[in-house]
């Protein structure tokens, strides 16, 4: 079975391809395409389908990751953007700023004795 992960970033989108009989690998690095980032992808999975001398379509899975979201919210650019909420949710907004003690946001996991 071929496994794809796709990890598109602003300036490159990188590819591991994985057969799980073999355990074979194979990477690739595009450019990615800013305008339109599903270009970039297809240019990726072409390229990479193309090293390990395959066949799009007998990739039986793609997983798919991006930065680009992540660094426009840190970088602050972007649309501008609003939240509305009905009368009964306004606790939501205080909830994303609430802490919580302990590790994983205070989930603990007790061992059964």
């Amino acid at each position: 079975m071929l496994r794809l992960g796709v990890d598109v970033g602003g300036t490159f989108t990188d590819l591991l391809l994985h057969d799980t009989e073999s355990g074979q690998l194979w990477l690739a690095k595009v450019p990615s395409t800013p305008q339109d980032q599903s270009l970039g992808v297809l240019d990726g999975i072409h390229a990479i389908a193309g090293i390990a001398g395959v066949g799009a379509g007998e990739l039986a899975t793609i997983l798919h990751g991006t930065t680009v979201a992540t660094n426009a919210v840190l970088e602050k650019r972007g649309a501008r953007v609003g939240l509305l909420t009905s009368e009964g949710f306004r606790w939501i907004l205080h909830l994303a700023e609430a802490w919580t003690p302990g590790p994983l946001f205070g989930w603990m996991i007790y061992e059964k004795p």
